[in-house]
This record gives structure tokens, sequence and C-alpha cells, in this order.
């Protein structure tokens, strides 16, 4: 058996979306599933204690970031990232191969592997697929992410092919590589560009690999939303039915009510967490920029509709007030109100999943949230 399965529990009749359970050597989780981003080891200003409390089941941490501190020889001296960070729940890592994209003025990309620059000292480093594997091998999280390339979009098209048969052959050693397999699953990750034929072939090519799980990469890039919902459709139809299937990067509520309905598992995005940093919240009625002036005087929660440790106790006046001040707390606040929107969102997804009526939740919430069903506009 491998170390991650899924179990199918039912097929939304209204919208096709699917309702599943992803089981793990450190639990299971339903989904369609929301992940919150801990980068270097933490969900920024939230403790462990607090993400239990929003009723978070999976959380990330990024390979690359922890490479370079503490060291994943550190991590693995502590026990593994769930001790080393005092969580007894699934982890995802993501394998460096973001890195690639997001620091591409530092690196150079190879056969053997990728050239880069320190993003901040300058001091040149190496990563290849092996080296990749081993670190998260060391980290010892639940699921790991093969090494690839995640190329710009737009891109031109035989650059795209090149990158994803190059990501092919990473695949393949990233397999051979990994000495945790029962202990650990290594998801594949299919990209493609905006290349349907190509997103065929990379898929079709990861698929004969026979990964126990499968990522779509290389979108929420900056590409138009519906680019990024049609080659999520087109795609899905090549990936298994018995595996999970994961979207990296995505985080705004439309997006992922829509590529649940396209029937996507798992999503993670540091969108959340990063707006709420400025001051910007999710709320049930749209975007709430709490710091702007019209709220110096309210006294009402962000969201009314929301019972959060943030609503439940703490004002617009007041968050403004902290955010104003530039005090970690209201930081805090406003992180922990968002995290869990999306988090409450993904479960009221899966119970209208359970109830086949998904398409009427979509309708309903995108007219509370201002958003035009047929147009939906970024977040």
């Amino acid at each position: 058996m491998p170390a991650v399965t899924y179990e199918h529990i039912k097929t939304c009749k209204q919208s096709g979306a699917r309702l599943g359970i992803v089981h793990t050597p450190h639990g299971s989780f339903e989904t369609p599933m929301f992940m919150p981003v801990g980068t270097k080891a933490t969900v920024k200003t939230m403790s462990p204690e607090e993400l239990k409390a929003m009723n978070t089941k999976i959380l990330l941490g990024n390979t690359y970031h922890l490479w370079l501190q503490p060291g994943n020889d550190i991590v693995k001296k502590a026990g593994g990232l769930h001790q080393f960070m005092n969580w007894d729940g699934p982890i995802l890592t993501d394998s460096g191969g973001f890195q690639v994209f997001s620091l591409s003025n530092l690196r150079k990309i190879s056969e053997e592997g990728v050239e880069f620059r320190h993003h901040t000292n300058g001091s040149k480093l190496f990563m290849s697929p092996e080296d990749s594997i081993q670190i998260q091998n060391d980290l010892g999280s639940d699921i790991i992410m093969a090494f690839d390339e995640c190329p710009p979009m737009p891109a031109e098209y035989d650059y795209v092919k090149d990158s994803l048969e190059r990501t092919t052959r990473w695949a393949k050693r990233c397999l051979k590589a990994h000495q945790r397999p029962d202990e650990q699953a290594l998801f594949g990750i299919i990209q493609g560009g905006e290349y349907k034929d190509l997103r065929k072939q990379s898929a079709q090519e990861l698929v004969e690999l026979d990964f126990p799980g499968y990522a779509i990469g290389g979108l929420s890039v900056g590409e138009p939303k519906p680019v990024m919902y049609e080659m999520v459709k087109y795609t899905e139809q090549f990936m298994p039915k018995d595996k999970p299937r994961y979207l990296m990067g995505v985080g705004s509520p439309d997006a992922l009510i829509e590529c649940s309905i396209l029937g996507m598992d798992m999503f993670d995005c540091v969108l959340p967490t990063r707006i709420a940093r400025n001051g910007t919240c999710m709320t049930s009625k749209g975007r709430l920029v709490v710091k702007n002036a019209q709220f110096k005087d309210d006294f009402r929660p962000l969201d009314e509709n929301c019972d959060c440790y943030t609503c439940r106790h703490y004002t617009r006046a007041y968050l403004r007030h902290l955010i104003k001040a530039d005090e970690t707390f209201g930081i805090r606040l406003t992180t922990y109100h968002n995290l869990h929107f999306l988090l409450k969102l993904m479960e009221d997804v899966r119970q209208a999943i359970r109830e086949d009526r998904l398409l009427d939740f979509k309708e309903a919430f995108y007219e509370q949230y201002g958003l035009n069903v047929e147009n939906p506009k970024n977040f």
C-alpha cells in the first residue's frame, strides 16, 4: 500500500464535483480541502493550536526555504518536521520547483538540476531532483513533490515542450531517489503551460509512472482565470480517478469553488495570509480593507456571518487601529479570520457536494460575495 491513498465518497449530481478522503500516516482529511501554507515550518503568526481550532487538517512546508534554514539535517535530527514544528497532522512539502519559477532572475536550469543564487545573500546553490527528494525524505512530510520546472505563462510552445519533457525525466529520477515510499507519498506534477496537447502529454507520461497522487502545476501564475479553468478542465480527464488531485497555488474563493467543480481535491495558496498583513480581509460580502478610514469608528465584527475568534471578540475599528499602528496582534487577527474563512468555505463546499447542490451554493455565494457567476473577477 502507498503511504497516501484516496477514498472516493460521492460525486455531486448537480456539479460533478467529488467528495473524498485522503488517508496519510498522520491522519485523514476530507476533500476538497484548502491547505494553509507554512513556508518556514510555521503559518505566519499562527500557532499550531490556533490552526487546529479553525479545523486545519493539513499544512504545507517549503523545501527550498527549509533547506536553507535551519537545514534539513537539523529538522531530521529533531525527529522530522512534525516534531520540529509541533504539528501532528499531515504535512505536504513542495519540491523547491516553484523557486525555479519565482527566482527566475537568480537561477540557471540544466539537465542535471538548477543552479540558484541565494535569494538574500547571492551565494551559489544547486538543487537536483535527487537533492530535492533527499531533503524531503529528511523533512519527513507525508506528501512530497517531484522536482519540476514551473515555466512562465505565456511562454513559447517549444520552450514549454522541452521543459515538460525534462520535468518527466526529472520525475523518473525522483522516483528512483525516493527512499521512504512506505512513509511518504511522492506526487508527480503535470505541466504544459496553456497548450492542451502538452498538458495531455505531461499527464499521460506521468500517469505511466504510477505516482500515488498528481498535481497540476504551472497555473495561477498570472494568467486570466478563464485560461486556468480551461486548462484544469482539460487536464482533469487524464488524471486517475482513484488518486488525489492537487491544484497548486490556488486560494481565491471563486477559484476554490470553480476548481472543486472541475474535480480537484487539494489546494494551497499564500493569498489569505499575505493579504491579511496589509489589512485585507475576506468576508461573506466580499473583500474588506479594514485599515481604510471608513472603519475608524465601525464597531461591528469584520464579518457578521462569521463565528471565528476574531469576529467573536474584536471590531473593525480595533483591527484598523492595530494594523495602522503596525501591531503584530492585528496581523494575527486578520490572518486568523482569512484562514478560517477559506477553511469554512471548503467545509460548506463539501456539505453542498453531499447534498448535490454545489451549483446552487456557488450561485448564492457569488451573489452575496459580489461576483458575477458567469464572469467572476479576480479577488
